[in-house]
């Protein structure tokens, strides 16, 4: 019986309670060794007995560096399941595992969060399943990332995971999982504890055990029984708990005979339990009874287990150094398959202290062999130890870059900066500069990622100029990389100029190449250069795109960003779903919020709010499970500007928000900017709205695409409240930039800003202009709010009856949109003119489904089956049939037959 724990076992009650009715749920139990998470862990799996199964998983500290070890802990009893799932998760699971083999070898993996969704609808199979993972601080990385990224997409697949961790600072990070704290037993509950373990000791003893120990559970069982009773240093503080209990347990390990203790540090020092592997480097099992007897350990079914962590430690640490090294060397000796190659390699690393090539190359390979698998935190610390043992200091260097771009790759952005620099000086030294130049990008990318964007244009720009003459082709990229990079950074005219300037240091054939040009015309409207020479940027954008598909998904997402900022939004729309197209067929989730974030942004331009909000909610959930905080950013900017246009002004607020804001980059706060600037303008607060756009075009971001885009509406503000100069200088910067961008849209909005300014009757033909162009690219918020300022100047004309043509256009536009504060005051104007305003229509029924409702419905109308829209988004099928469900009745329809007429 548990004593103590109401609270914790209540929140576990919870979880299963509602597994019961198909929900799903995680949370983390955290405290300090010894504290009874274990025995939480064994109460969730005593009341889920009779109502689901339970796959149990333990984090061994000896495994971290081996990549998914836990993960195939944990879902082991479910891989006969893998045909069931769709073709790429099933294919990274078994290539995670190393059950997929070609002759070459094991297959890669793929994209490495796939594993994670992988996990995921595994585990749904299995459903109703309670998912144990013990010592989770201790497990290697890559399960860490697929468990954390399945439980945070858990929903209505009845499953439930519960992990268990330390309570210290870094010790298995955990965002968005609840957390809930396991500390101490209180003097009533370690009091019951110790009666109900028939503790032999008085009042006083109890007492004073229960104020040395703070109620640990594990101390209070161990202490009591060896005897030792843990006193109040000088000053009063408990002993430290774990230094206490280790030791009584290596008072019982050194009770031991010499080759039981050799045995149980051989136990220690594998992380398998393998008996017949322990037979092979030396184990004694009959040297090992007394052990058992005293319950330090359980042998059986081929395996050796420790009772407790703790107890391992004990074991381990408790041998001198040679003595640790001899057996580590002995289950290297020991692991003789190809299958525990990756375990030979660790175990000759520990046993060995000076340089050793041998040895080092064999953890490359296990490094290699874990990117294959992408367990990319493994290979950084196999890389990293590798060039630690390397007699060679080339190889050194090279080993290092490895591991650089392996912990790049693994998200450990400090890291990767650390070992880039590291052997970037390295490589300086030798002179190597095709190395130099791959660590320089190393670092710019973790830049990137945490965006420290002028950093990031320092490095691409020296890695493009050391490079110029013997690998232009890859010095134009770092060029194109360096000055999106620069566009996103606080204003900076010089460093602007400087990536056009590095240009005419390429081989002049190079330099007048399409992505050349496109970098100047990206930089022709902040630095006012002389386009009329330049290639048409139409055919500039297409041939750079056709390029960038040869180069890869990031080449092709600078790109879609080159395009934004000449404001080509087709075009970035068209990259956009490319790069979603590709990541959704190959499975490369990482890839995915990059591509969403890119045609989520595009339709928000083009007015097609519901697909933005679809593809930005999408992205943005994603980017937080996977930690891309850039991307996740964008995506919050486009859904406070998608909600601002809306009149949600507290869905504007927050979303906006949540958006960083930092000296370094000036990527996504402009858009979080401009969608309160639209909320304050759309419900009237014009003084409030001008004064945002002035200081958002004072600011370091006024070269941000967002800022340039917000001119127009800084002219309707200025105008509205008197201030003519301000207009007419706004009007002349959008002119210029619409000018060199050449699309009608673009000039709609050029000669609606002429139209405001104008006196009296001049307005009007710039009106009609207006609208003419607004009809060959049509943007229907654009071409209403043009409608309803045309109309507001014909009734203050007193020409109702033209005035409500444009009014009654508008006002239809709005509530099509659902952009409610602009239909009320169009309804308004149109009121003023004399006519009855038509009530607003009712929202069509795709309008009740959530953003994710919505994206399924639409697949499902298509004929995907449940199972091939889960793979599209990496869902269970169990939840894409639960969002069905849920759609059906705002559709007022009944079965899947039905959807085709509606969407």
């Amino acid at each position: 019986m548990l004593q103590g724990r109401q609270i914790q076992q209540a929140a576990i009650d919870a979880l299963l309670g509602r597994a019961d009715a198909g929900a799903s749920g995680a949370l983390v139990l955290r405290g300090e060794p010894g504290i009874g998470k274990t025995a939480l862990l064994d109460y969730a799996a005593d009341r889920a007995s009779g109502q689901m199964p339970a796959l149990r998983a333990i984090g061994i500290e000896s495994e971290a560096e081996l990549p998914f070890a836990g993960l195939h802990q944990l879902v082991r009893p479910a891989l006969d399941r893998l045909g069931a799932l769709p073709g790429p998760q099933s294919a990274a699971l078994a290539a995670a595992f190393g059950l997929a083999q070609t002759a070459d070898g094991p297959t890669s993996a793929g994209d490495r969060f796939l594993v994670g969704v992988g996990a995921l609808s595994l585990l749904a199979e299995m459903a109703p399943v309670l998912c144990l993972i013990d010592d989770a601080h201790w497990l290697d990385r890559a399960s860490v990332e697929a468990m954390l990224f399945a439980a945070r997409r858990l929903h209505r697949d009845g499953i439930v995971m519960i992990f268990t961790s330390r309570d210290y600072p870094g010790a298995f990070p955990a965002p968005g999982i609840t957390d809930v704290p396991v500390s101490g037993l209180d003097a009533a509950a370690a009091a019951a504890l110790l009666a109900d373990r028939h503790a032999a000791l008085s009042p006083g003893q109890r007492d004073q055990l229960i104020a040395a120990t703070r109620g640990n559970p594990l101390a209070l069982i161990e202490l009591s029984v060896t005897g030792v009773i843990a006193r109040p240093n000088a000053v009063g503080a408990p002993v430290p708990v774990t230094s206490r209990v280790i030791d009584a347990f290596g008072h019982q390990i050194r009770s031991l005979s010499g080759a039981a203790r050799v045995g149980l540090l051989l136990a220690a020092a594998d992380d398998t339990g393998d008996l017949a592997l322990l037979y092979r480097a030396g184990l004694d099992l009959a040297e090992l009874q007394l052990a058992e007897e005293q319950g330090l350990v359980s042998i059986g079914g081929g395996t050796l287990e420790f009772r407790h962590p703790l107890i391992r430690a004990a074991a381990y640490h408790s041998a001198t150094h040679n003595q640790r090294q001899a057996a580590h060397r002995a289950l290297a000796i020991a692991c003789t398959g190809p299958d525990q190659a990756d375990r030979r390699a660790w175990h000759l690393s520990v046993a060995t202290t000076a340089p050793d090539e041998h040895v080092a190359a064999e953890l490359e390979r296990a490094g290699a062999r874990a990117v294959s698998r992408n367990g990319h935190a493994a290979a950084t610390a196999a890389y990293q130890r590798a060039a630690q043992l390397s007699e060679d200091a080339t190889a050194a260097t090279r080993r290092l870059a490895q591991a650089a771009e392996a912990a790049l790759d693994d998200g450990q952005h400090q890291t990767a900066r650390e070992l880039a620099g590291r052997a970037g000086r390295d490589a300086a030294d030798t002179a190597d500069t095709a190395l130099t130049v791959r660590l320089l990008r190393v670092r710019a990318l973790a830049d990137v990622a945490d965006g420290i964007m002028l950093s990031a244009y320092e490095l691409n720009l020296a890695g493009a100029a050391a490079i110029a003459g013997s690998d232009p082709a890859q010095s134009l990229w770092m060029l194109m990389e360096a000055h999106q990079q620069i566009r996103q950074a606080p204003y900076d005219h010089d460093r602007i100029a400087a990536t056009v300037r590095s240009l005419d240091g390429l081989p002049s054939d190079y330099g007048h190449r399409p992505l050349g040009w496109l970098i100047r015309w990206n930089a022709a409207s902040v630095l006012g250069l002389d386009t009329t020479r330049y290639p048409p940027l139409g055919d500039t954008i297409a041939q750079v795109r056709d390029d960038a598909v040869g180069v890869g998904p990031r080449a092709l997402m600078i790109t879609a960003a080159a395009a934004c900022l000449t404001g080509r939004d087709d075009a970035m729309k068209d990259i956009g779903q490319a790069l979603v197209d590709e990541a959704r067929a190959r499975g490369s989730i990482g890839h995915l919020p990059s591509g969403l974030s890119q045609q989520s942004w595009a339709d928000t331009m083009l007015g097609n709010y519901r697909d933005a909000r679809v593809s930005a909610a999408e992205g943005r959930q994603l980017a937080l499970d996977l930690g891309q905080a850039f991307w996740a950013d964008w995506m919050c900017g486009t859904l406070a500007y998608i909600a601002a246009i809306e009149g949600d002004e507290h869905a504007c607020r927050d979303y906006a928000g949540q958006v960083r804001a930092t000296e370094q980059s000036a990527a996504a706060a402009p858009w979080a900017e401009a969608a309160l600037i639209v909320l304050d303008l759309g419900y009237g607060r014009v003084a409030d709205s001008l004064a945002r756009m002035q200081a958002a075009a004072r600011g370091p971001a006024r070269h941000h695409p967002n800022i340039t885009r917000m001119a127009p509406d800084l002219v309707e503000a200025a105008v509205r409240l008197g201030q003519l100069s301000q207009a007419a200088e706004a009007a002349g910067r959008f002119s210029r930039w619409a000018s060199l961008v050449g699309q009608p849209w673009a000039d709609a909005l050029q000669v609606r800003c002429q139209a405001l300014i104008a006196s009296g009757s001049e307005a009007e033909p710039h009106y009609e202009r207006a609208l003419s162009l607004h009809e060959q690219d049509t943007r229907p918020f654009d071409q209403a709010r043009t409608q309803l300022l045309y109309g507001e100047w014909l009734r203050r004309e007193r020409r109702k009856r033209d005035a409500r043509i444009q009014l009654l256009a508008s006002l239809q536009t709005f509530d099509t949109l659902g952009a409610w504060p602009w239909a009320n005051r169009a309804r308004t104007e149109l009121t003023a003119t004399g006519a009855a305003a038509p009530r607003a229509a009712p929202p069509d029924l795709l309008a009740a489904l959530t953003p994710q409702e919505l994206q399924i419905i639409r697949l499902a109308a298509r004929g995907l089956a449940n199972r091939d829209i889960a793979a599209q988004l990496f869902l269970s099928p169990r939840t894409v049939a639960y969002h069905l469900y849920k759609a059906y009745p705002k559709l007022g329809i009944s079965s899947r037959a039905e959807l085709p007429a509606l969407v």
